[in-house]
């Protein structure tokens, strides 16, 4: 076995899997033809009855959301012993351990990104997940795997379950106002365009994008995105492929799907306090459509502010998302 790499306190990485002794949380890495993944538990020793999706935001990967997962798998544990869940961890195309898989054919866009989460789950022979969570891309990504599902694109067997979970973390569901294109999303791709392939260090790049401007935790979590490259560091995602799928993002339009949610589906769009995302006409049309009465034939829609953060949710204010996010999963358990 490969020599076990110390990843944080009680937990272990290594090359298959990370593993703690204590308190008996797994999360295993598989690197696959489709995309790869982590899955979190709190306990292996009891099989998992709920599943959860996370998928990363632009210019991230699967392992962002580690400490969050971890900290929600343990909320939901305490909260309700009896619910095991596993929440798997992608990473997408063009993206973390994704982001070399040849297999990964073009167009780069929010479609078949989407069918890369369909692919994975029938390759592993899954059940199709209860809850599927996305951040930014991720989030148009998990609105698209939903209508998609839906609309039986995926086959007869991608049948949503009844109590579906679909939470959009600070991602706008239609398309993106073209006036919108000097946002702090936008600054990082112009800044990443600019910089040389091979980076000299991480200390290097947070420094750089701190004297740009940009918030040491945003620059901190820029260069957690950097990998070893002989003597220097270089890009753990494949920039051009990922501003391939961002403009498809600015493209997609499914507010069709928020005004006619499918049966049982509860669409939870989180939206950051300080983001500037937003224009004020959609965060109108959002909570128009919260208020809105349904028959028992349609799903729901259900809008949530994020208070003191910006559009990087798990890193400005990981507890309030958590506060958020728990209490959806728990009530399905």
């Amino acid at each position: 076995m490969a020599r076990p790499l110390r990843n944080m306190p009680g937990f272990y990485l290594l090359t298959r899997f990370l593993n703690s002794s204590s308190p008996s949380f797994l999360a295993y890495r598989r690197w696959l033809q489709t995309i790869a993944y982590e899955e979190v538990q709190v306990s292996t020793e009891r099989p998992y009855n709920s599943t959860a999706f996370v998928i990363h935001g632009l210019l991230g990967s699967g392992r962002n959301w580690r400490s969050f997962s971890r900290n929600l798998a343990a909320r939901l544990s305490n909260s309700s012993p009896s619910s095991d869940w596993r929440i798997v961890l992608v990473d997408q195309r063009n993206h973390g351990s994704s982001a070399d898989l040849e297999s990964l054919y073009p167009p780069h866009d929010i479609v078949n990104a989407a069918q890369d989460m369909a692919n994975l789950v029938r390759s592993q022979g899954w059940d199709w997940p209860d809850v599927v969570m996305g951040h930014s891309l991720g989030g148009k990504v998990a609105l698209r795997f939903a209508e998609s599902c839906a609309r039986g694109d995926y086959g007869e067997s991608a049948a949503l379950p009844k109590q579906e979970q679909l939470l959009v973390l600070d991602s706008v569901p239609g398309k993106v106002n073209p006036e919108n294109s000097d946002g702090e999303v936008e600054k990082v791709l112009e800044t990443l365009q600019n910089l040389p392939s091979s980076i000299p260090s991480r200390k290097w790049l947070v420094n750089h994008m701190m004297e740009l401007g940009f918030s040491k935790s945003l620059a901190d979590w820029i260069g957690s995105n950097l990998k070893k490259s002989g003597e220097h560091e270089t890009w753990a995602f494949n920039l051009e492929g990922a501003v391939e799928m961002f403009d498809s993002y600015r493209e997609m339009d499914y507010w069709s799907l928020l005004e006619n949610p499918p049966q049982g589906m509860e669409i939870t769009i989180v939206r950051a306090e300080k983001s500037d995302r937003w224009d004020p006409d959609v965060i109108q049309r959002l909570e128009t459509l919260a208020a809105r009465q349904r028959n028992a034939s349609q799903g729901t829609v259900s809008v949530h502010l994020l208070p003191n953060s910006g559009h990087w949710v798990h890193v400005d204010n990981p507890k309030g998302l958590l506060d958020i996010v728990a209490p959806k999963l728990a009530s399905l358990g």
